[in-house]
């Protein structure tokens, strides 16, 4: 019998599945915007698959009732564990008016949801890491009890919005917590040409913060590091960087072609770390996860992913007229 990580780390077997349940849902949801994209109903897709671990266990680290969360395109396996629904994201795959990020006015990954503490994001890359920033400090101003979470990919990590970020929360130990989703490749650059360091992590030193690198295939190891840096930001003890290592096995996007820059085997050596079925045979191993519980996780999911699809697809598009409301000023 595999030892029990979870319990070490205060988690109950209850909560493991339900990280699981989320993770999988995160995966189904994505691989139907996949099959969607192909068959010319949704336009774009921006993919979570490979990184569902280290969202979900960094999510279930954070307090759902008062933090705030300001997600990068990726982080289907975050918004859902604030609150977001499959019907909420398949309307925005669908670019519907009842898309609740934009009104379908954003393609896929631009995630807001006021009522969940979800932030806005924006188009260009790492923009919601000073959001972050300044969010933590008005709260810390306000003497409010939140933190603030915001992720990006490896390649933000070289763009000046993280620098000035990382720096402010520095200077003023603010309490945001900023976590580097590595998964190998900006677009097409991989990490190796990216880095003059060895991790991301390195970087923390500079802003008077700790820096950790944990296995991102592997959602109690991220859970734990980011409920540390948590308690750590409410004790008013400042920001902390977590790096999680993990893989994208799908191409950067539905318009991308991965084939030119990496090799299939080098994909197909990536899947065998999917935490979708290491995790699961954890959960196995620890006498969670059974085979009728894994049925009926799969025939509920199903269900969720099809009406999700089904309401989407027949939802409404915004009247084209709606295209310039919130942009001007109405009287």
């Amino acid at each position: 019998m595999t030892e029990n990580r979870h319990s070490a780390i205060g988690l109950s077997d209850q909560t493991v599945l339900e990280m699981y349940k989320t993770m999988l849902l995160a995966r189904k949801i994505d691989e139907r915007m996949w099959l969607l994209n192909r068959a010319g109903k949704i336009p774009f897709v921006i993919s979570c698959q490979g990184q569902e671990a280290a969202q979900v266990g960094a999510a279930f680290a954070l307090d759902r009732n008062k933090d705030y969360i300001l997600p990068y395109y990726r982080d289907m396996g975050v918004v859902l564990t604030f609150g977001m629904t499959a019907q909420d994201l398949m309307l925005s795959g669908f670019a519907k008016a009842e898309d609740p990020n934009s009104g379908g006015r954003q393609m896929p990954g631009h995630f807001g949801q006021k009522k969940n503490r979800i932030v806005t994001g924006s188009s260009p890359v790492t923009t919601q890491v000073p959001h972050a920033v300044g969010i933590a400090l008005g709260g810390k101003m306000e003497g409010k009890d939140f933190v603030t979470f915001t992720t990006f990919g490896e390649g933000s990590s070289n763009q000046g919005d993280f620098h000035e970020g990382a720096n402010f929360a520095g200077v003023h130990k603010l309490p945001v917590i900023f976590m580097c989703e590595n998964n190998k490749y900006a677009i097409s650059v991989p990490i190796e040409k990216q880095l003059a360091c060895e991790k991301v992590s390195d970087r923390a030193i500079g802003y008077g913060m700790p820096g950790v690198t944990v296995d991102g295939n592997d959602p109690l190891a991220v859970y734990e590091a980011v409920k540390q840096a948590v308690d750590r930001a409410r004790r008013g003890e400042g920001p902390s960087l977590v790096e999680t290592v993990s893989y994208r096995l799908t191409p950067h996007s539905s318009d991308d072609d991965d084939r030119a820059y990496r090799s299939r085997e080098e994909v197909e050596e990536a899947k065998k770390l999917d935490a979708i079925f290491t995790f699961a045979d954890y959960l196995r191993q620890t006498n969670i996860l059974t085979d009728e519980i894994q049925l009926n996780i799969e025939k509920e999911l199903a269900k969720i992913v099809d009406e999700a699809t089904e309401y989407a697809e027949q939802a409404p598009y915004a009247d084209p007229e709606d295209a310039m409301k919130y942009v001007y000023e109405e009287k």
